[in-house]
This record gives C-alpha cells, structure tokens and sequence, in this order.
C-alpha cells in the first residue's frame, strides 16, 4: 500500500477506533495488512496504536461481568481468529503466511489474552509447522514463525501447546549464522521457553525441572553475548538480542556471567548513543528499555524484608510443606551470587564499564517505563556510597529530577504520587543525606524548593517503609538547613509537619532522631516554624510542643538529645516559649530539672531508674541547656519572681551553675562560661529579697 494513503487510511481508523462496531471487515483487513514486514516503520507504529485503541475500546465497552460468557476477550477472540487463521493456512500465498504471523505477534503485544486464545484453537500450531514444511527456504516465513513463537512463549497456556519439534527447530536456527535476525529472534523463543519452564517449576508442579534450566540459560547467554559483540551493524537482530539477554539477566548464574566480561558490557552500553538526540522510534526506545533492563537487573539488591513480611514467607513455606512438599520449613540458603557484597561488586563493574553514560541519555526519553526503570537502577547504585560521587559527577541528581518532574507536573499537589515513583526519589533523598545540596542541586534555591514536594510525598506515602520515611526526613533536614526558603517551604507542605511530630514519638531510635533534627532545623530556619514552637502569643498551644522538645531532651539517644535542646535553646528566645516553660515547670516540677540534667549528667529525677548509669556529659548539651537557662531566667520577661525563686531552688539549679564554673563538670570554653556566669547571677538576684 502506498505509504502517505496508508497513514492517512491508519488514522481514519484511528478515530473511529474507540467505537469499535463501526470497524468494516475491509477495515479490519486493511489494519493487518499494515503489519506486513514491508511495511516502514512508522506505519507499523501507527498500526500497533490503531490496534491498542481497538482492543481497549473493546474491553472498555464489554466489562467482564460475573458469570458472563460474552467477555470481552471471547469477542476480541472472535474477531482476531479469522483474520490471523485465514492467512496462516493460505498455503497458496506465502506473503499472506508472513502478513498473517505478523499480526499474530502484534496482537500479542497489544492482548495476549485474545491472542492465547487464538493460539489455543485447533489446528493452530499445525498450521505454523506445515508452514515451515511448505515454506522451508524462505526466510520471511521462518523469521515471522520465530517471532510469534518467541511472543506465544512469554505466556504458560502457550508454552504448553509448543511442540518439542519447534522447539528443535529454534535450537537450529538459534545455531545458523546465515540470517542474524532469524537467530536472534530464536535465541529469544528459546530464551522465554527457558525462563518459563522454570517459572512454571518453581510454582511447585514439578520442581525436578528448575535446575536444569540454569545450564540452558548459561548457554543462551554466552550465545547472545556473542552476538551483542559481532552483530553491532545489525540493529533489527540486536533488538531481540537485548530483550532474550534482559529475560536471562534475571538468573544469578547469567548476572554473574554478564558483569564479568568488560568487552560485552562496553558493547552494550555503545548501542546507546551518547552525543546524538534521545532515541524516539518504538525499535530505539525498545532497545534502550532492554538495555536499562539488564543493568536493573545486574544492580538489583535482593528484597529487604521487613518483620511481617519476613513471617508471610514463612507461613508460606511451612504451608508448601503441609501440602506434601518434599522441602523443610528451614529457610533456604541464600546465593552467594545475591548476597550484598557480589552485587556491590557487578554495580561497580557496571559503572566502569559506560553505565551512568546510558543512565544520563535515558532520563531524555520521553517513556513511562524507562523513567519507572531508571529510578529503580540509581537507586540501587547509590546504595553504594562510594557511587554516589561518580552519580553526582555524571549528572544523576537532574536525570533523578527529570524522571520525578516528568512523571509528577500533571499529579495535582493534593494527590499522593504514584508508588512506582518512590525508589526514584528515595535514590535522590540518599544523595541528598551524604552530599551538599549545593552538590546536588546547585547554587540557587530552585531545584531545591522543587525536589521538597517530592521528598515529603515519599515520606507521607502511605506505601513507604521506615527507611524510605527515615531517609526523606534526613534530606528534608539539609534542605532545611540550606535557606529560608527552604524551611519556609518544608513547614507549608500540607500535613508534613503532623507527620513529622507523630515520628517524634516512633519507637524507632533512627526515625525519632531524624524527626527531631528536622525540627530543629526548622525551628531555627523558618520564622513559621518558631512561631509555632515558641514564638506564638498563644501559651496554650506552645506548652504541648514544648513539652514535647522537653521529653525529647531526656532520651537516651545522644543525637535526639542534642537535637531536642538544641530547638529548645532557639525557641526560649521568645518569651512566650519562656512562659510555656515555666508553665510545665509548675505543672510537673520536671521542665528545669531536664534542662540541668543537660548541663549536669548527676541531676536525679524522681522517676529515675536507680539502676540506670549516669550519662557522660557533652560540650554540646552544656551549651544548650546553659542558652535555655539564660533566656529563661533573663529579668526582662518578667516571669513572676516568688514562684520562679522557689521552683529554681527545687531543681538545684544554683548547685549545678556553680559546679559548672569551678570546672567540676568538665573544662569549657568561653562560649559556655560567659553565658553560664550570667546564669548564675540572674540564680543569685532570684535569692535576694524583692526589695533590696
């Protein structure tokens, strides 16, 4: 067909697409002729979206009811059959067989279901194999059959239906070196049945088969290695290459094969080119999918199970052996191949090897499942931190930026983003904790303010695990410390700063320690931020926070310690803060001995264990817990003086200033010292009689 009439036929059907009964059977006919091998790809493009659209109108205008057997599969099944089987039993036309197994792969592509279906019908496979028998020279035919074979493996109702003669066949032609597409496209078929097969053993029908697969994929692997190597000038077969090598890439046996040959890994990483635009045609962007693949893959740490889920695969494990499996409930020995160490290892080779290059020219293209693959393999190569400088260097915090501004501009801020944005972002916040966001994200406040949406999303999202929150609150606490407006911009994110105060009480050390630096970074970079710790008239409300920072003064961990009265040492700047103080203090007796316990590590409380050891003192606690005494004490907020003098006395605070200026409590420079001797004289004016 002529290729301007053709385009202009394509999207005559491409709008009539969504009402599918208004499709004529000569439309329909002219639609799989567009599949023909001929065919420029443009067409077939346009052809495979024409195609897409007719069977999602169809599922969309035929929901699967319960109990129905007019699904919409059954009617794509319908429609499919007589097109795909009137030309693969033509046997009088060899070009209809090639046009007819063409469509067949492509409807695969679009609705393996349907297309299973066909498959499974009588008489299908037959025609397949007598095509071989009538067609033995051609290499159209056996190139199409190789293709639809290697489409019909991906799925376990087919992989049955196979029979060992194909199979045979996809061995030989996967030998030959005439065609290089016809090998390529059987290396895959053989690929899928492999990978399958043990798919379908390990689901526990007949485990015997699983290990013997392993030799069979060491085999292909080596083969399409070879011809990743030899076949760089034919781009078509490399296609089918890539893709059985990303199916492959997924055996420990085959990572380890494949991270330790330099000369296939350089190879690979060059069908990316590095200087030229951003691949765009469907083979290009498949290419460099495959490609992004096998990397995800060679980088891929082994799933961290959390507690619950660690005990669902038990449970599942004893099940299997209830069932009469002949395993043991004991808990299978780990891969050495797997283990954190032989991964570190295959991520560095990876990257000496150009994969950062191929990183950097993937975050320009314009595809979901490219952005969704390139979050998942930086992440997995900054868990590292020694990859983190060559990550930064080779431009990975903006590919990281782009992936998650690309995939999120058209999410409303109110909306949770997509889960599948999470590891993208979390390999950003892991960037964020180790370097400067200055490293990170340069010198202006720009591409700081954008990535703090993104960060708080991963750390409200109701689907992100503790270390996921964990890191977003480290990398929202540098953003914090970098400007105004960046705390400013982190205290206005809606419901960021309830979550934040709920992590203050987690009973995780880590996610408490993080939360309550977060706040301190914020308390002291956003006026909003002290207003609502301190600096607000309303005492009321400042006493529960304030309450909190004191609790969080009396930890055990250092870190939380240090943070907790660091807030508290800013905030006590204003006098309602002071006031708020003074308030627990009366309330509880507590709030001026936790703030001596800082200066003094021997200060008791009564609901002290006796059999706790006393904490060592810290340069840094002294000098918080002196500040807050300081601003507390200071005359000029006028905290009423009988009930002050007497609750001072109480917590011995005269005894704790004094020890500290005889140098009981350590040496100290004059940054302690001075404001501490003011202390102790706004202690000793408190002891003096109100008129004198």
């Amino acid at each position: 067909m002529n290729v301007q009439n053709g385009d202009l036929s394509l999207d005559l059907l491409m709008r009539k697409s969504q009402d599918v009964a208004a499709f004529l059977p000569d439309e329909l006919s002219y639609l799989v002729e567009a599949f023909a091998p001929s065919q420029p790809e443009t067409s077939r493009s346009k052809a495979y979206l024409v195609l897409s659209a007719f069977c999602q109108g169809t599922r969309s205008q035929n929901p699967q009811e319960s109990g129905s057997s007019n699904s919409a599969t059954e009617i794509l099944e319908n429609v499919f059959q007589h097109l795909i089987i009137s030309r693969i039993s033509n046997y009088q036309e060899q070009d209809a067989i090639v046009v007819g197994l063409s469509f067949f792969s492509a409807v695969f592509h679009v609705d393996w279901q349907s297309a299973s279906r066909v498959f499974a019908q009588d008489g299908v496979v037959e025609y397949v194999t007598d095509a071989l028998d009538l067609f033995p020279s051609s290499a159209s035919v056996a190139l199409e059959v190789a293709r639809m074979i290697g489409q019909a493996s991906g799925h376990k109702a087919c992989r049955a239906l196979i029979p060992e003669d194909i199979v045979t066949w996809l061995g030989n032609k996967s030998r030959q070196v005439t065609d290089k597409n016809l090998r390529a496209a059987a290396a895959i078929a053989l690929v899928k049945l492999s990978r399958g097969a043990a798919t379908d053993a390990s689901e526990g029908a007949d485990a015997s088969q699983a290990a013997p697969s392993t030799s069979k994929d060491i085999e292909l692997a080596s083969l399409l290695k070879g011809m990743v190597i030899s076949d760089k000038d034919s781009p078509s077969s490399l296609n089918d290459v890539v893709e059985g090598l990303a199916y492959l890439s997924v055996d420990p046996d085959v990572k380890h094969a494949l991270a330790n040959d330099p000369k296939f890994l350089q190879q690979l990483f060059t069908l990316v080119p590095r200087r030229k635009p951003p691949p765009t045609s469907t083979s290009n962007s498949s290419l460099l999918f495959g490609i992004l693949l096998i990397i995800s893959n060679l980088c891929a740490y082994r799933p961290r199970l959390s507690q619950e889920d660690a005990q669902v695969v038990k449970l599942k494990r004893m099940a299997k052996a209830g069932n009469g499996s002949s395993k043991t409930t004991s808990e299978e020995p780990l891969n050495a191949l797997e283990d954190d160490a032989t991964v570190r290892s295959r991520c560095r080779q990876a990257l000496a090897s150009g994969a950062l290059d191929v990183l950097s020219v993937a975050s320009g293209v314009e595809s979901q499942g490219i952005r969704l693959a390139l979050g998942k393999i930086y992440l997995s190569i900054v868990e590292d931190k020694d990859n983190r400088g060559k990550v930064l260097q080779s431009g990975g915090a903006r590919s990281l930026s782009r992936v998650i501004q690309s995939s999120s501009c058209s999410t409303p801020s109110s909306t949770p983003i997509d889960t599948a944005l999470l590891p993208a972002i979390q390999a950003l916040a892991k960037l964020t904790i180790t370097s400067s966001p200055l490293q990170v994200f340069g010198p202006t406040d720009g591409a700081m303010l954008d990535v703090i949406r993104p960060l708080s999303q991963l750390l409200l999202h109701s689907s992100s695990n503790l270390l996921q929150q964990f890191e977003a609150l480290m990398a929202l606490t540098n953003l914090a410390s970098q400007s105004t407006g960046c705390a400013d911009r982190i205290f206005s994110t809606p419901h960021l700063l309830n979550k934040v105060e709920f992590l203050m009480l987690e009973d995780h050390t880590l996610i408490r320690r993080a939360a309550t630096e977060l706040i301190c970074n914020l308390v002291g970079g956003s006026e909003k931020a002290f207003s609502r710790y301190g600096g607000s008239p309303d005492v009321h409300a400042t006493k529960s926070k304030l309450q909190v920072l004191l609790a969080m003064s009396d930890m055990d961990d250092l870190p939380t310690r240090l943070a907790a009265s660091g807030a508290l040492a800013t905030v006590t700047s204003a006098s309602t803060a002071c006031q708020a103080v003074f308030q627990l203090q009366l309330d509880r007796h507590r709030a001026f001995s936790i703030i001596a316990r800082l200066i003094d590590p021997s200060v008791t409380l009564e609901d002290d264990d006796p059999d706790d050891n006393q904490a060592a003192g810290n340069p840094g606690l002294v000098h918080r817990g002196v500040v807050c005494l300081r601003h507390i004490l200071d005359p000029q907020y006028a905290l009423p003086r009988i009930s002050l003098a007497e609750e001072v006395e109480k917590a011995g605070l005269v005894n704790v200033m004094a020890r500290l200026l005889k140098g009981e409590l350590g040496p100290f420079d004059t940054a302690v010292t001075t404001p501490a001797a003011e202390v102790l004289r706004y202690l000793i004016e408190l002891r003096k009689p109100a008129n004198s």
